[in-house]
């Protein structure tokens, strides 16, 4: 009987001892980690949240490049075309690599994405969140921006957004209402340097959007290669004062510098004759019949779309990829005839100014393809002047 009573109590105690082991380990595992957030439909509006995980990726680009990218993800076929272009032509540098550019028929802010070859890569690496960010531009533009300005404050709070040698980050307060603008500039007029950060490093895990799938160099914000812009626009170049896009905070619009677009005969085949600056409008026209994102922008774009799925030309040059199609009486964009007899002092992509020298010596009339917009150098609406897991708690 004392013996059964023995080997009960050391069954007992191997009990405990195996309970309180279990409860020790169960005590140092933590939670399993959350899944990772799901994109929202396809044309659902997105909340201010899950806009501030969207544009993360690009949020601490500077203003000049960053314009230039929402611009462009609303046109994704051709950011992949201009992807595998870059890829047949590793051998082009400097101007002959923006001269090559002109003959590709895509929108002006593809065109003169090709001197980063780099960002076209990235946005490339996950086209579907590039797609997603343009189309949230297009349905949200203003909302868009603000997400923009709120991950630029969160991450300046946290002291990860300052002036560096590579840039200029300056606060402005509001005109009205609002909190200020945070401003990023090259801190070189002549040279661009595009930031590599992890996201997580800067604002913490996504929790509502996920980040773009790019390689992000672990718990980091640096800079690449300065890119010099001169050396791809020639002695002239101005700097980035004079480049083609950049934010109208204020007005929550993007400005569009035409006389950019036209010195550099960037898609001199569309447009109307532009001069000066105007304010952004999507050109459905390049959209290369990709669907958007819900009705609203479909019938917006529509009769559009449908023109952008018929064989296109680019007048007067000789696509590799789209060869041009001429038709008795005259050139054929499209479905569109144009006349072969256009008046002398017409200038548009019809009118004789196609050549690249020819462009730069009219560098006071801007061509686009950026729309119906209003022309002349009028002040536009609301003026305005990549890495895993590291610290920085989310917001």
């Amino acid at each position: 009987m004392r013996r059964y009573h023995f080997l009960n109590l050391r069954a007992v105690l191997g009990t405990l001892i195996l309970l309180a082991a279990q409860a020790a380990l169960f005590a140092q595992t933590p939670p399993p980690a959350p899944p990772p957030p799901e994109a929202p439909p396809p044309g659902q509006a997105l909340a201010p949240n899950q806009l501030d995980d969207l544009v993360a990726p690009i949020a601490l680009y500077p203003d000049p490049l960053l314009s230039q990218i929402l611009v462009a993800a609303t046109y994704p076929l051709e950011l992949v075309q201009a992807s595998q272009w870059l890829a047949r032509n590793q051998g082009l540098t400097g101007a002959a690599l923006t001269q090559a550019a002109q003959g590709q028929n895509w929108d002006p802010s593809i065109q003169a994405l090709v001197v980063f070859p780099d960002v076209v890569m990235r946005l490339n690496q996950d086209i579907t969140w590039t797609t997603n960010l343009g189309n949230a531009f297009l349905s949200q533009q203003a909302d868009v921006m603000d997400a923009v300005q709120r991950m630029r404050a969160k991450a300046q709070s946290a002291g990860k957004l300052e002036t560096t040698p590579q840039q200029i980050v300056t606060t402005t307060p509001p005109a009205g209402p609002g909190p200020p603008v945070i401003e990023i500039q090259p801190a070189n007029p002549q040279v661009i340097y595009v930031p590599t950060y992890d996201p997580f490093y800067i604002w913490g895990p996504p929790l509502y959007y996920p980040y773009a799938t790019w390689y992000y160099p672990h718990a980091y914000f640096g800079f690449g290669i300065g890119i010099p812009i001169g050396f791809y626009f020639g002695v002239g170049w101005g700097g980035w004062g004079g480049w083609g896009w950049h934010p109208g905070w204020g007005g929550h619009t993007i400005i569009v510098n035409n006389n950019f677009i036209h010195r550099y005969n960037f898609n001199a085949g569309r447009g109307a004759v532009l001069t000066g600056r105007t304010t952004w409008t999507h050109d459905a026209f390049h959209r290369e019949g990709v669907p958007y994102s819900n009705s609203a922008l479909a019938n917006r774009y529509g009769a559009t779309v449908r023109q952008s799925l018929q064989p296109r030309s680019f007048a007067g040059q000789q696509s590799p990829t789209r060869g041009a199609t001429n038709q008795p009486g005259g050139e054929r964009m499209g479905n569109r005839q144009i006349p072969s007899s256009t008046p002398s002092n017409n200038r548009s992509a019809f009118g004789g100014v196609r050549e690249g020298g020819a462009a730069r010596m009219q560098s006071d009339h801007g061509y686009s393809s950026l729309g119906a917009t209003r022309s002349g150098g009028g002040t536009p609406r609301g003026g305005g002047s990549p890495a895993p897991r590291g610290g920085g708690g989310r917001r």
